[in-house]
């Protein structure tokens, strides 16, 4: 296949898996020496500055050819599946926390990894597939769906990597959000809902932290 004809068939794609190549390349990549030369080929491209390669088996086209620019967020969840976006993305992206966030930070059940590439870093935290919950879609701004996590799931999530181990936990003081990690606007944020996300990890330090940051989103809403 040469490049002409391979920018036809995936210019309307945001990203270009190389299986999917593989898939559309008819006889050209069912033998075993068929594939593996269409491989190399993605590498040629790549090294000519033709692709842009996100991580092993992942591809755009450069900028000047292709049609979409993907988002970060949607990347995010493209790179590694099944992953939802959260942590301090998300509570930057909710208004939680002041900061303005720029890696991206996202749960799977897979195990905990980080890529880097043009776009930005991203990195992902293993959850057991029970806590694998309590994420919603949203659209980016090409309309395409993202995985991104509930307001209380990205607070329960940061919860747990952050006091998960500390034996500590329930020890702190509520004004530990306000002073140390600048939480706001927590308003918005359903008790019940924070307290049942947090249960699914069973894990007590959590249930502790989790009670502790209700208590200080009463605390907070009565300043």
């Amino acid at each position: 296949m040469d490049f002409r004809t391979f920018k036809d068939r995936f210019s309307e794609l945001p990203i270009i898996l190389s299986k999917d190549v593989l898939e559309r390349s008819g006889p050209d990549g069912n033998s075993p020496a068929g594939h593996q030369a269409l491989l190399n080929q993605l590498n040629r491209w790549q090294s000519r500055g033709l692709l842009v390669r996100l991580r092993k088996g992942v591809y755009l086209l450069n900028k000047s050819d292709r049609k979409i620019e993907p988002s970060s967020t949607y990347l995010a969840n493209q790179l590694y599946t099944p992953s939802y976006v959260s942590l301090e993305y998300a509570l930057s992206f909710y208004g939680l926390i002041p900061e303005r966030v720029h890696d991206i930070t996202s749960v799977t059940t897979k195990k905990t990894i980080r890529f880097s590439n043009s776009f930005g870093h991203f990195g992902y935290r293993h959850v057991t597939p029970a806590a694998f919950r309590g994420f919603k879609i949203i659209k980016d701004h090409n309309g395409l769906d993202v995985f991104m996590a509930e307001p209380e799931k990205a607070v329960v999530d940061f919860l747990y990597f952050t006091f998960g181990r500390d034996p500590r936990a329930k020890e702190k003081s509520p004004d530990i959000f306000n002073e140390s990690y600048r939480f706001e606007d927590v308003g918005t944020l359903k008790e019940k809902r924070i307290l049942e996300l947090a249960n699914l990890f069973n894990n007590p330090n959590l249930t502790a932290m989790a009670k502790l940051f209700c208590k200080f989103r009463r605390e907070y809403i009565k300043a």
